[in-house]
């Protein structure tokens, strides 16, 4: 699962990127495609692991894409490559910048936004002139595909972006444009240090998921030692890193939650859509689980945490055998019973 990040020159979506996956700066590779895999915080993760002392740890896990500038008419390349990812983390300046006009934050995450809708905007049009061009040849034409295409098309040149329009960002028929708009979208307003507050823009935050980051700082805390940075919080009075939030929002953002498995081998978190049935969180795990899948044993983390032990958990009766179309929840600790 990837996140794209984008924004306007100088809104810092570089410094958060680094801040997030915690790498330096790449002076000698600048303005180039960057990626990174990084582990997703989960405290529940962590005091498993303090109860059964496993071998190995796994957390889940996103990754983050940062696209390359735009050169001269590679517009369309860059846009290409952000299509290719699962959602968007759009940074908004909401600091000022040596050079750069007064902050203008509604005007810059507009002014993004309307290149998402203007670059869906062309597909859309291209893909209606093919399919108008073939009926007109004698080619049956695919009625739902088309009408959806004009609704995509009428709502994109009201600007609006397609993810505020639920029927079509979640349409099968449309799935494969890959389209920008449609993207679930999480926006950083990259603020100055001394300043932790949303920006008064109202048209924004209550329609957009949102979050104030404060970039730079965050940049500093990334390269810190765990020591150094726990310091620094501790002093500043900061309950954690911001970057640790954005982590996890970008994570349920994707739709995504975690289930468990436990043992003295490893505590693992697996991450799956939610709604996702146990045969196919079987499936997440090893595909014979899915093919021999008998029952789900599931115990809640809550109920774990109430009771201590499994073992205490199982006398309470709190563990629980599912079946294959148990819808799995987030923080379910599982074993899978199967035979092939």
């Amino acid at each position: 699962m990837k996140l794209g990040i984008i924004g306007l020159p100088q809104s810092g979506k570089t410094t958060v990127f680094e801040a997030l996956t915690k790498t330096t700066p790449a002076s000698g590779h600048k303005g180039e495609e960057r990626i990174s895999t990084i582990r997703v915080p989960d405290d529940r993760i962590d005091k498993l692991s303090q109860i059964y002392q496993p071998k190995k740890t796994t957390y889940a896990q996103v990754e983050y894409f940062l696209p390359g500038a735009v050169a001269d008419k590679k517009e369309q390349s860059f846009w290409t490559a952000t299509r290719d990812c699962d959602a968007l983390i759009h940074v908004v300046r909401n600091h000022n910048a040596m050079g750069f006009e007064e902050k203008s934050p509604y005007e810059d995450f507009v002014k993004m936004d309307q290149e998402l809708i203007l670059a869906d905007l062309v597909v859309v049009e291209k893909r209606l002139e093919r399919l108008e061009l073939d009926h007109k040849r004698g080619k049956k034409m695919d009625s739902q595909e088309h009408a959806l295409l004009v609704e995509c098309r009428k709502n994109l040149e009201d600007e609006t972006p397609l993810r505020r329009v639920a029927e079509l960002a979640s349409a099968r028929e449309l799935r494969g444009f890959a389209f920008l708009s449609a993207k679930p979208m999480l926006v950083l307003f990259n603020n100055d240090d001394e300043d932790d507050q949303l920006p008064q823009v109202a048209t924004i935050t209550s329609a957009e998921d949102c979050l104030v980051i404060r970039g730079k700082l965050e940049q500093e805390l990334a390269q810190m030692s765990a020591d150094d940075a726990a310091e620094f919080l501790t002093e500043f009075n900061i309950s954690e890193s911001a970057m640790n939030k954005v982590i996890r929002k970008s994570y349920h953002l994707l739709g995504l939650v975690s289930f468990f498995t436990v043992g003295s081998d490893e505590v693992r978190a697996w991450s799956i859509r939610g709604g996702t049935e146990a045969v196919d969180a079987a499936e997440a795990v090893h595909s014979d689980m899915k093919k021999g899948f008998i029952r789900a044993e599931v115990l809640a983390y809550d109920d774990l945490m109430a009771a201590g032990t499994y073992a205490a958990a199982r006398k309470n009766g709190t563990v629980r055998l599912e079946g294959k179309n148990y819808i799995v929840q987030d923080g379910d600790i599982i074993n899978i019973r199967f035979n092939v």
